[in-house]
């Protein structure tokens, strides 16, 4: 009897110690602190669309970040967040960085990486219109945003294109705070709005203006909004910056491949009061004008007709170096990996 309990015992243990052993070597383990970064967008729209799908996909979380995101409504207001080291990084238009250098500040702001190459707005009407002309908008007042800000000088530029004077043949209501822009236009009395999705088809769902026209698809390739951060951030946080940089552009590649259905479920949870009918409606308007960079890199070429649109505008004297602004470096990298 002895005999055949010993083997039996000796099995027993045996397994018992494989069983423990795979146990440890299979338990989870425990998730490395992320590091925390506050991000600053310029407003909240489906035009970002490539960010959120990061967010939601995991991507940040991969490169060890977690995004804590405010929405500063304006670029402006976005420059004085990082100015003020309230923001690490800042999502909006490169003029605002174009501004702060031209200012003589020692510890500038860099752009690293492009996420959208078009403007993002769309031209709403109060009143339905056929085969609408750029000339409809001779005589009529319109609010297309900040003075100063890319919207605003996209749009000039778009009339002057169009052969309209901005100060002559109509009328621009500057005096209205972005994300007050939908509902001035509403209850007041100009004629045209500019407005970003989803914003601008909720606009029309509520039939309160109808979408005429694209501004992004008229104005062509600009580099219309993209991540920023102090020089002195910048080269303290290396990887940080290429982590993010790799995220944001695994976000551009996912949105290109992947239908506006399968990008509107994605990201529903940044717009919780939009349905996912409406935001694919927004996603797909976006694709339809190439909205989005496919990586994160600002050409030179587009940095030099951002600054002729502000320059056109009246907005730039004097022209800011390339080479100082944009730092292609992390976005470089990371394309080629």
């Amino acid at each position: 009897m002895k005999k055949i309990i010993i083997p039996i015992v000796c099995i027993v243990i045996i397994a018992a110690i494989v069983i423990t052993v795979i146990l440890v070597n299979n338990k989870p383990e425990e998730q490395a602190e992320l590091t925390t970064i506050q991000l600053n967008e310029v407003t909240r729209s489906v035009f970002y669309a490539p960010q959120y799908v990061a967010i939601a996909n995991g991507f940040f979380e991969e490169e060890g970040l977690e995004i804590e995101m405010t929405t500063g409504q304006g670029a402006d207001k976005v420059m004085t967040a990082i100015l003020a080291g309230q923001s690490d990084i800042g999502l909006c238009g490169p003029e605002a960085s174009i501004y702060v250098y031209n200012e003589g500040r020692e510890d500038y702001v860099e752009v690293f990486a492009q996420l959208t190459k078009r403007d993002g707005s769309f031209l709403v009407s109060k009143n339905p219109t056929d085969n609408f002309s750029w000339n409809d908008l001779k005589g009529k007042t319109v609010i297309p945003g900040r003075k100063g800000g890319v919207p605003y000088m996209t749009f000039e530029y778009v009339l002057k294109q169009n052969g309209i004077n901005p100060e002559t043949d109509l009328v621009l209501d500057d005096s209205i705070q972005f994300d007050l822009m939908a509902g001035a236009f509403a209850g007041g009395n100009a004629e045209y709005v500019t407005l970003f999705e989803p914003t601008a088809s909720m606009t029309e769902e509520q039939g309160k203006g109808y979408v005429v026209a694209s501004v992004g698809e008229a104005s062509g390739e600009v580099p219309y909004t993209a991540y920023c951060a102090k020089k002195s951030y910048i080269e303290e946080n290396s990887d940080i910056i290429e982590g993010f940089t790799r995220a944001v552009y695994r976000g551009q590649q996912w949105v290109k491949e992947h239908s506006a259905r399968e990008i509107a479920e994605v990201i529903q949870d940044f717009f919780p009061d939009t349905t996912v009918e409406s935001l694919e409606q927004s996603v797909q308007s976006y694709k339809d004008i190439d909205a989005w960079n496919e990586n994160p890199i600002l050409k030179e070429e587009s940095f030099d007709k951002l600054q002729l649109i502000m320059t056109e505008a009246g907005e730039l004297d004097q022209k800011a170096p390339y080479d100082k602004i944009v730092n292609n470096s992390y976005a470089e990298k990371v394309i080629n990996e």
